[in-house]
């Protein structure tokens, strides 16, 4: 089932960075991006991730865009994987799937309950702008292929 073109599912999530984040806050100040990760085991999250934390302060200070990575675990294993590779954004502890489960789906892997890798873009009324959802844990939406998307007005860069 997509969601692109649908109202995008509201969550609260702890933060990596003390407290709770929900979607709907975030946008009542822009655009929020939704990255949804297996795991803190997960090297192709971590290469995503970094792709994000490398453009998320010039998306939320020149286009008012957050980043909302969900990674299916635990607050404390969040932490430790933004630690490890040094991101300069929080994650969000969803350790049951449920956030997971309302947009890309779950699966059991051997790490346990897992998200389906996914990106998406949540303009500022709600509305799912952009869905990629992973057919293979490799397959991922980039940092910068995002940043092109929103300020191109929701439209692929590489339609030209």
């Amino acid at each position: 089932m997509s969601l692109e073109d649908s109202t995008a599912p509201d969550f609260t999530l702890e933060s990596t960075g003390g407290g709770e984040v929900t979607l709907s806050e975030t946008l009542a100040d822009g655009p929020t991006v939704v990255l949804v990760n297996r795991g803190h085991w997960c090297s192709f999250c971590a290469e995503q991730l970094q792709t994000f934390s490398e453009v998320s302060y010039d998306l939320w200070f020149n286009d008012g865009v957050d980043i909302l990575p969900v990674v299916t675990d635990s607050l404390g294993d969040a932490t430790e994987m933004r630690d490890r590779y040094d991101l300069d954004v929080q994650l969000l502890a969803d350790p049951d799937g449920e956030v997971a489960e309302q947009y890309s789906g779950t699966e059991e892997t051997s790490h346990g309950l897992t998200g389906i890798a996914a990106t998406y873009v949540v303009d500022s009324e709600g509305t799912v702008r952009y869905e990629q959802v992973a057919d293979h844990p490799g397959d991922r939406t980039y940092g910068n292929y995002v940043r092109y998307f929103v300020r191109g007005g929701f439209e692929d860069p590489f339609s030209g």
